[in-house]
């Protein structure tokens, strides 16, 4: 078969990204696969950033950001499959078969009967996504939770006093809020409670970013905090097997399910190296932690700072935590996701 990707977000390498390029890697395998992108160096970043083999997978121009209504339309008719991820729209397609993908819960969409009428199937990141979605595309949707890569066991050696926190550093849309972790591990570490830990945040960063990444750099400066942006997938790895603990705070004071977090990749890939993972309680983050079974959730950042220092003094509980938390990453490895999508298109032709 011929297939498509159009993923507006592909230079932002997050989580979305991840799950479009994973399946891209996986069906390319078979099939011939090409990315709707002006840009071919997204092969080779992607590739660095998330370790995934796309030697097969090609970049075509981005009809469905260039072209008009007509060039869409004709450009979309010559393939087989489209996987197409939403960016709140709903594009235009004339391909035999198309799959629209939401990460994020969108509560209104303009849905075209046209255009909705030529997608096979509508696929969410999570429950969470899927329940807080418009419901006229909700109530159609199929649940395939992203692939998260599993840290190889054996390599779960030389755990240190660190802290890491994995998110795209952005202070717009769906923000990972960083400051919120900041302050709190300042705070804990002033109050002695984290003697000698280190917090890391380290994520995707893009030039419309750098300001808030610039003012981050300053408040953390002289601290025991490093930040580190656009780290390669061996450094990501190199991370999660060194650290202790994993803070993740996106979804803190917002109201709207579109600013929270919708699944959380790198929360369960921390977990996957035995990372004990301590979320905020909402978004799609309680589908993957289970408060005092295979992590802890917080909802304040004081309640997040005495589980912290309850945790780090309680060796029993930390271990128990991180032999479940690595059970439960299990759940979300590659092949489970891959056999999902398989089954899919199976089902279309």
């Amino acid at each position: 078969m011929k297939i498509g990707f159009y993923n507006p977000y592909f230079d932002g390498l997050g989580g979305g990204e991840r799950y479009t390029l994973t399946l891209a890697g996986h069906w390319s395998k078979q099939h011939d696969v090409v990315l709707f992108w002006d840009d071919p160096n997204i092969l080779g970043a992607s590739e660095k950033r998330f370790g995934i083999d796309l030697s097969r997978v090609r970049v075509t121009p981005n009809v469905f950001k260039n072209g008009n209504i007509f060039e869409k339309l004709l450009g979309s008719r010559k393939y087989d499959l489209i996987f197409f991820l939403s960016d709140g729209s709903i594009p235009a397609t004339l391909a035999k078969h198309n799959i629209l993908h939401f990460q994020v819960p969108f509560a209104s969409v303009l849905a075209d009967p046209w255009k909705l009428k030529r997608y096979d199937a509508i696929v969410c990141n999570s429950e969470f996504t899927k329940s807080e979605l418009d419901p006229q595309l909700g109530s159609r949707a199929a649940v395939i939770y992203p692939p998260v890569q599993q840290v190889p066991a054996a390599l779960h050696t030389g755990k240190k006093k660190q802290i890491l926190s994995v998110g795209r550093f952005t202070g717009y849309f769906q923000a990972k809020k960083q400051d919120i972790l900041i302050k709190a591990f300042t705070k804990a570490a002033e109050s002695g409670a984290l003697k000698g830990w280190e917090l890391v945040l380290a994520g995707g960063l893009i030039p419309s970013d750098q300001a808030y990444f610039d003012s981050l750099s300053k408040i953390v400066s002289g601290t025991r905090i490093r930040l580190m942006p656009n780290i390669t997938n061996d450094e990501l790895i190199a991370l999660y097997q060194t650290s202790m603990l994993y803070w993740h705070a996106a979804g803190y004071g917002e109201s709207n399910p579109a600013q929270m977090e919708h699944f959380g990749i790198t929360t369960a890939e921390a977990m996957s190296a035995g990372v004990v993972p301590l979320v905020f309680a909402a978004g799609g983050q309680l589908e993957i932690v289970s408060d005092g079974i295979n992590g802890l959730t917080w909802r304040t950042p004081d309640e997040l700072i005495e589980k912290t220092a309850t945790l780090v003094t309680d060796k029993k509980k930390y271990a128990d935590l991180s032999r479940a938390a690595i059970t439960r990453a299990e759940e979300f490895s590659d092949t489970h996701f891959t056999r999902a999508f398989d089954a899919l298109i199976t089902g279309l032709t």
